[in-house]
């Protein structure tokens, strides 16, 4: 073999392709043969001379050229073929000027030339050559297909062997250079984490475990909501343990041609293999990994492609020796739809709950995100998790971002809690509305309803702290808001504290009955809300006495028609329905009560509220508790905070300190 035939070839390359085409890495790049451009540069050489001659005629229709004809002004000799004919004619100011007019079809052309013969004009006969007239024809149809041929054809499918190169994988490799992620970036999950450095660990010394005859775990599965970092946990694993890291998504594997699947599956093993040690990451597996059976498999719904890609992926890691240094990792948040045979010991083993973060997670979250932040010194970040239970790692990175864009905008040099909980508000209710324009009719009923709601709130033993008032209105929806604040972490509630929550959504209404003898539609969302759990307290919760200790599940909007109706009687239907009834009608009267009691304390504060728009929680139980004078509203600025919510105090220790509890209903 001569030696440089490793490095060029006629007409063609053969090594890598610069362009990181379908090919890779060592195959062929061919490449064009000269001789075969001559034709082509003589072919677009004489398109574009034909094409510059046609240019250079004036173009006239044949009633001009009668006229002209007629005229006397044609001179030279007149050319006449089957489609047209061409000269010169002089203009009024003595210039030649060059035409050409199409004639009409189906032209006896003898009479043309027996006036234009009379008038002094030489004629002479045109015949378009063979091949030109091939060349005008069919060029524009030849350049057409030369271009669809190299970008769909070389482009997409690398030419002829196009149908060889689809199943290359998609699969997206980071080696250990690229990858910055490791378990300091990670906050919130902290059972997770350690569950996964047994996994770092075996990446790092698989000979530690396999001395005393373990086997490491196959796969691990990572379930959890949306957002509450599963892929960054996989990445965290692959930069402590300082392997390459093969991310590839569910959805990359399945496309419209047969067998891709299975083909890219086999293709993800092979590489890894060839890696090893490393880590491989299939995100959003639930996408080929769905249940085979019943409505959603080999029923209803039935997707063959995408069970043939599962089976292939179930033969492969059945086949895969986890002792060769190779860990699959995959992530969803739909763990019920999967099928059983992929979740079973010997493939995923071991199953990691990736869950919303308590309160101390969020704490530690909102520092890992506010690392590269400009923040004040002020800010309270526990008071900031605090205000945000149920909160996933990519809210709570959405909030510190929005801050900091909040904070760009007023042109401040650090991020102070304005912004912070400006930014909350946004994340959970939505923006302020400060456009949409109210009568002062309508703002004085608003005012009153959310101090309905807030006095309930603070003369209710089993509430959380009022956070804020406002009237301001928010999102598509709500014309105001009264905010809570949980104190503690709860994953339980009981009947006073839920018939406390009852009298809170009833706040609204009474105080609109109680202020203007009549109600308006501005309390509908407190209703279906409190509606909802006084009938989960008697149909679920068994939290009460006439319909007793049963439960009768919820209703599920994507059961079939009168999948839950059959789940009582009608005689107990209407029992729960007067059991609600009876709870919101208690409910109803203890608000009532509360504020019958406290009327001069409600007009007062909702004259405050009407002027400031906003009210401190802690302000609002310092005017209740007399601790602090309530201000004549005519001595406040408008739209402002009232008392000392200008200059935000710190907030008391204990409150602070303590940890939260599950989201509650922001009643509006």
């Amino acid at each position: 073999m001569p030696e440089n035939d490793g490095k060029k070839r006629r007409g063609r390359w053969v090594g890598p392709d610069s362009n990181g085409g379908p090919g890779g890495p060592g195959a062929p790049r061919t490449r064009l043969n000269p001789w075969l451009m001559i034709p082509v540069m003589l072919l677009v050489l004489f398109a574009f001379n034909t094409w510059l001659g046609r240019a250079s005629t004036t173009p006239i229709t044949y009633s001009k050229f009668i006229s002209l004809v007629n005229s006397g002004q044609i001179v030279g000799t007149v050319t006449i073929s089957a489609s047209d004919v061409s000269g010169q004619f002089k203009t009024d100011k003595g210039d030649t000027v060059s035409f050409r007019a199409t004639l009409p079809p189906n032209l006896d052309p003898g009479p043309l030339t027996n006036e234009l013969i009379a008038k002094g004009v030489q004629v002479q006969g045109g015949q378009q050559s063979l091949l030109t007239g091939l060349l005008v024809n069919t060029l524009p149809l030849l350049l057409v297909m030369v271009v669809i041929y190299y970008f769909v054809f070389r482009r997409v499918g690398a030419g002829a062997s196009a149908a060889l190169n689809l199943g290359r994988n998609k699969v997206k490799v980071y080696d250990r250079k690229e990858l910055k992620s490791t378990f300091g970036d990670v906050a919130g999950v902290d059972e997770a984490k350690e569950e996964l450095r047994e996994i770092v660990d075996f990446l790092k010394n698989p000979k530690k475990y396999q001395r005393l005859g373990g086997r490491i775990p196959k796969g691990v599965l990572l379930l959890g909501p949306p957002g509450c970092g599963k892929t960054l946990l996989a990445r965290a694993v692959a930069g402590e343990a300082d392997v390459p890291f093969f991310f590839m998504s569910g959805s990359e594997f399945v496309e419209m041609f047969v067998g891709l699947g299975a083909a890219r599956v086999r293709e993800l093993f092979q590489q890894a293999k060839e890696k090893a040690p490393a880590l491989v990451f299939l995100d959003e597996i639930d996408t080929i990994g769905k249940g085979r059976a019943g409505i959603g498999g080999a029923g209803f719904g039935a997707h063959d492609e995408r069970e043939q890609t599962l089976n292939q992926l179930l033969v492969e890691m059945d086949g895969f020796d986890s002792s060769k240094g190779v860990i699959i990792m995959a992530a969803t948040n739909r763990p019920d739809v999967l099928d059983q045979a992929l979740v079973r010991p010997g493939r995923f083993d071991r199953q990691v709950v990736v869950d919303r973060p308590d309160l101390k997670g969020r704490e530690e979250i909102l520092r890992v995100h506010a690392r590269g932040v400009a923040l004040d010194p002020s800010v309270d970040l526990r008071l900031i998790a605090a205000r945000t239970p149920g909160f996933t790692g990519a809210d709570l990175a959405n909030v510190v971002n929005e801050a900091a864009l909040l904070a760009a905008r007023r042109e401040k040099n650090s991020v102070t809690m304005e912004e912070l909980e400006e930014a909350i508000d946004r994340a959970s209710v939505g923006l302020e509305r400060k456009s949409r324009v109210m009568s002062e009719k309508e703002k004085t009923r608003v005012a009153s309803h959310e101090m309905g709601h807030a006095l309930v709130a603070l003369f209710c033993d089993n509430i959380d702290p009022v956070h804020r008032v406002t009237i301001i209105p928010r999102g598509t929806a709500a014309l105001g808001l009264t905010m809570t604040r949980p104190l503690e972490d709860r994953y339980l509630a009981t009947e006073p504290e839920l018939k406390d929550l009852l009298a809170f959504a009833m706040g609204g209404r009474v105080a609109e009955e109680l202020c203007f003898d009549e109600i308006s539609t501005g309390a509908q969302n407190d209703l279906e809300k409190a509606t909802d759990i006084a009938r989960a307290m008697v149909a679920e919760y068994g939290m009460s006495e006439k319909v007793g200790p049963l439960s009768f599940g919820h209703d599920d909007p994507n059961a079939f028609w009168g999948a839950s109706a059959g789940k009582m009687s009608g005689h107990t239907a209407e029992l729960i329905d007067q059991e609600v009834s009876r709870l919101l009608n208690d409910a109803h009267d203890r608000a009532e009560r509360i504020l019958t009691e406290k009327r001069e304390l409600l007009d007062r504060l909702a004259e405050v509220l009407l002027v400031t728009e906003t009210i401190d929680g802690r302000d609002l139980k310092a005017y209740a508790s007399g601790e602090i004078p309530i201000p004549d509203p005519k001595s406040l600025p408008p739209n402002g905070r009232a008392g000392s919510a200008h200059k935000p105090a710190p907030e008391p220790a204990h409150a602070a300190a303590a940890p939260t509890a599950p989201p509650m209903p922001k009643l509006e």
